[in-house]
């Protein structure tokens, strides 16, 4: 009973943190907006119907609410991260053995950067991603996105980019619980990074095979990293601890001379 009321206190400061974080992003909407459109300014297309001026398109009557909803809400989620990675941790981590507590601060304080890079990265390259896409329509055409459509392809750009650079942490933590080892990861690296590359097709809003690349090459590089800090931290551990290279199948050593019973 008390692990579900710590629970429940837990999710309630996250849910504060988060309303909090959403309405100061209803009250900034204007500079995050400017800020958000800006890879589209940029594009020529942008200008085409009312040359000068960067133009996007209002069709629905609930469209600027739900964009201003759309916006405090992904703003809201970024800026309260701390918050609600922390009160994630903070219940998880009492389960953990000391010396898996000692990685949790390292986890808090990558896992909020490596959203941020990844969000960043996305970021960057939309502007490209957008004219690649953009390029295809028939000359003499008109180019009119509706300011959904183009929030839309931006949320899911920052979110899937963001996420995706998480990947190899929870990898790391996977490896430090114990669950999985570096043996393992070595022996389907491979299929792992051809798995990233169709990911990185899949997920990517846009189908450019620039996008594609701008994902897969960063979540390769993390991959590496991740698997030598594994191979690293496991040719630190003692001997009588590393299991990660017996199969599935096969029984890990015991210490017979600590058996003192006498048989039964």
């Amino acid at each position: 009973m008390e692990h579900l009321r710590e629970l429940r206190n837990r999710i309630l400061i996250a849910l504060l943190g988060l309303a909090l974080g959403i309405v100061v992003g209803f009250i900034y909407f204007d500079p995050i907006w400017k800020f958000l459109e800006e890879p589209y300014c940029g594009l020529q297309q942008a200008q085409q119907l009312r040359p000068g001026q960067c133009t996007l398109l209002v069709l629905g009557v609930f469209d600027s609410f739900f964009v201003n909803l759309k916006v405090a809400a992904l703003f809201g989620l970024v800026a309260s991260s701390p918050i609600w990675l922390y009160q994630l941790w903070a219940f998880v981590t009492p389960g953990l053995y000391r010396n898996e507590k000692r990685y949790s601060v390292m986890f808090m304080g990558l896992a909020v950067p490596l959203f941020a890079a990844g969000a960043a990265l996305a970021y960057f390259i939309m502007d490209t991603g957008l004219a690649i896409l953009l390029s295809f329509a028939p000359e003499g055409t008109l180019t009119g996105l509706t300011i959904d459509e183009y929030l839309g392809y931006a949320l899911v750009m920052i979110v899937i980019f963001g996420v995706s650079f998480e990947l190899p942490l929870l990898m790391v933590f996977l490896n430090v619980i114990g669950v999985l080892p570096r043996a393992t990861v070595a022996k389907h690296r491979r299929t792992v990074i051809f798995i990233m590359f169709v990911f990185a097709a899949l997920a990517t809003p846009s189908t450019d095979p620039f996008s594609m690349i701008a994902l897969a090459i960063p979540m390769v590089v993390l991959f590496a990293l991740a698997e030598g800090f594994m191979y690293l931290r496991e040719k630190r551990l003692p001997k009588g601890e590393d299991f990660s290279n017996l199969s599935d199948d096969e029984a890990s050593p015991l210490d017979l001379e600590t058996d003192t019973d006498p048989p039964k």
